[in-house]
């Protein structure tokens, strides 16, 4: 466990906030506390606070503003000061679709090590929302 980590071991359903190629990466910590597993958020369906999205990543795309995992922080405003935070209770918060349906999985973008295995999800029907099919 380092400074920069030591969320991701932190209790289930808080965020995990990392920076990497200069943009930040927010992820859900889904373990029980002081087991390092977290789940990065990679892209979302705008429906609350678009226009201010708009204004901070700079478009009017409504796909670009949170197709990826760094749109998605810039959208939502979200770095390092969100890491640790409670994505259940707390101010920003990770929901469940409960009309999401026709689950898809897939294998991950833009890793070497383990890209075979199916560690990527989403619902077919929001598949206009996801970064990169």
């Amino acid at each position: 466990m380092t400074n920069r980590n030591r969320a991701m071991f932190g209790p289930p359903g808080h965020a995990y906030v990392y920076m990497i190629h200069t943009r930040w990466c927010l992820n859900a910590v889904t373990q029980p506390e002081g087991t390092a597993e977290a789940v990065l958020i990679r892209a979302l369906e705008p429906v609350a606070g678009i226009h201010l999205m708009v204004q901070t990543r700079g478009t009017s795309v409504l796909r670009n503003l949170c197709s990826g995992p760094g749109k998605l922080t810039q959208a939502l405003r979200v770095d390092g000061r969100v890491n640790g935070a409670d994505l259940v209770e707390g101010e920003l918060r990770v929901v469940e679709d409960r009309e999401a349906r026709d689950l898809v999985h897939t294998t991950r973008v833009g890793i070497k090590v383990g890209a075979e295995h199916p560690w990527r999800f989403y619902s077919r029907q929001h598949l206009s929302w996801v970064s990169k099919r």
